[in-house]
């Protein structure tokens, strides 16, 4: 180890400076380096980080793209720094430490392990394979928010259910015409639906599982809102991961794809829960 590395000024951002600066960015542009422990991370994570814990982080030197920006974090920002200066000393160029660290991380955020969800793509060799996943998970959440939309006693929160589902049937669309274009087939809806996964959400969670976890509350339309946004952000994350796992290019490809309009969604509904709050 060159012990200059640790003397290589490293460029800080703050959240809020992170916040915009990913908010014009495609997924697949930038590394986000998680340098906590695995407990830390399961706990609640930038969607889409990498985790490399930071006494393992040059195990996991491999998994990050040397021609990419990186923004690596920790808990308050000692542990990024160190690493930041290590990847400096390693040849790394575009390095971001994220001070402040992920207790000032304010905006969407993932959960649980690398693992988690994964297991939906096991065997999953052919881009189709990816497809039909994606489009299974996006019809769970359609069918979780048309039958909340039944549950919910008031005209505000009932009509938000179905303008949600109706975003995963635009969603669900997107995934037709991207096996279209991949594939050159065209191919039914009622051919996708036959394969859909039994109660299981984006994110890759089943609906019990999301109400354990985030203990959701439906009386108001932030609230609802904050729901979509947390499951919108652990299905962003999933696919990145999945991405990282995809067995050929296409497939990679693909699941990026998802998770660049997962990222999309999810600001308007960011926009939407200002909109709300601007109302109260």
């Amino acid at each position: 180890m060159n012990w200059r590395q640790f003397l290589t000024p490293v460029k800080s951002v703050d959240a809020n400076q992170a916040k915009t600066y990913l908010a014009d960015k495609k997924v697949d542009e930038v590394t986000i380096l998680d340098v906590r422990q695995p407990k830390e991370y399961e706990a609640g994570h930038i969607p889409g980080a990498v985790l490399a814990p930071l006494p393992n982080l040059t195990d996991h030197m491999d998994r990050i793209d040397r021609q990419k920006p990186v923004l690596v974090y920790c808990a308050v920002g000692g542990r990024s720094r160190v690493a930041a200066q290590l990847l400096s000393g390693q040849g790394f160029k575009n390095i971001l430490n994220l001070s402040g660290g992920f207790n000032s991380w304010t905006s969407d955020t993932a959960f649980l392990s690398e693992e988690k969800g994964l297991a939906l793509f096991d065997g999953v060799t052919s881009v189709e394979q990816a497809l039909t996943v994606a489009y299974s998970l996006e019809a769970g959440l359609k069918d979780f928010y048309d039958s909340m939309s039944v549950k919910v006693e008031s005209d505000p929160a009932r009509q938000l259910f179905h303008q949600l589902s109706q975003i995963e049937v635009k969603h669900q669309d997107r995934i037709l015409e991207q096996y279209t274009e991949l594939t050159g087939q065209t191919v039914s809806r009622d051919t996708f639906e036959a394969q859909k996964l039994p109660d299981v959400l984006e994110g890759g969670l089943t609906t019990e599982e999301y109400a354990n976890l985030l203990m959701p509350s439906y009386d108001t339309i932030t609230e609802i809102i904050e729901l979509a946004m947390s499951i919108e952000a652990q299905a962003m994350d999933l696919y990145l991961r999945a991405s990282e796992k995809a067995q050929n290019e296409a497939g990679k490809n693909a699941l990026i794809q998802i998770a660049n309009e997962e990222k999309t969604h999810l600001a308007r509904l960011g926009q939407l829960m200002e909109e709300t709050l601007e109302a109260v």
